[in-house]
């Protein structure tokens, strides 16, 4: 363990001997922070917050603190995350509040760039890149290998499929499917997100099948149930279309159009 001698660590949190610790850092009561993790100086770690293994928080990050929610009293609500993370100078990642799991999520393997802020309730999937300036509102949830652009802002409530990327500055209030590029205030589906899966060593037929997808929702003149109807049946002989069978289920906000 390499804990700065100014660092203010509450007797009762939880540091694995394999931490390390920077100048001026706090820690709270209430935090569990996993081995091999690094804490940057400067940083605040509060409220009841478990920090996973490998994690590397830079200076200046405030993890844990009430979320921004006039409805929130103080209630014990969490915030998790995961292992393998980067989260970069000046990030804000708040509590969860009682009106939703009361816990806000990060998953595992995230890039999350200077100035991010993950509100209350947020869940965020494995291996995203959030870049400098996204801003999720309360009850966001982002899919695995989701890309946000810099200074995107998410409505709350919004849902984003997985391996989906938005342009620089969009502004997104409605719920994007999964594979779909996105751009523009308000946000709107600009094509499918192909380089992407290419790198994660998705088929050319699979992709093929995406675009098709992609199609269907947007190009074929098709009744959105029409759309998920088609995509359904496509599921059935391509196993990645499945996802989007998934995201339907739970869209709330309706899907960028």
């Amino acid at each position: 363990m390499s804990i700065h001698p100014t660092a203010l660590i509450d007797p009762a949190a939880q540091i694995d001997t394999d931490v390390e610790i920077g100048a001026y850092a706090v820690i709270g009561p209430h935090v569990s922070v996993g081995k091999g993790s690094k804490i940057g100086h400067h940083t605040v770690v509060e409220g009841h917050t478990r920090i996973g293994e490998n994690n590397t928080v830079f200076p200046f990050a405030s993890l844990g603190q009430a979320p921004q929610d006039k409805k929130y009293a103080g209630e014990e609500t969490r915030l998790e995350i995961g292992n393998g993370n980067t989260i970069r100078e000046f990030c804000t990642l708040n509590l969860g509040t009682v009106q939703d799991v009361g816990v806000t999520r990060v998953g595992n393997d995230n890039w999350i760039m200077a100035y991010v802020h993950i509100a209350h309730d947020c869940q965020v999937g494995d291996h995203c890149i959030l870049a400098n300036n996204a801003t999720l509102a309360g009850h966001v949830t982002l899919g695995d290998w989701v890309v946000l652009g810099g200074l995107t802002a998410l409505h709350q409530f919004c849902h984003v499929g997985a391996h989906a990327m938005t342009a620089g500055g969009s502004i997104v209030v409605q719920d994007i499917p999964p594979y779909v590029m996105a751009a523009g205030n308000h946000a709107s589906p600009v094509g499918i997100n192909s380089e992407g899966l290419k790198r994660r060593g998705y088929s050319a037929e699979a992709i093929k099948a995406i675009r098709m997808a992609y199609k269907q929702l947007y190009r074929n003149g098709l009744s959105f149930d029409d759309a998920k109807a088609q995509i359904a049946k496509g599921s059935e002989t391509v196993t990645e279309l499945a996802l989007f069978n998934e995201f339907f289920a739970r869209t709330t906000r309706g899907i960028i159009r």
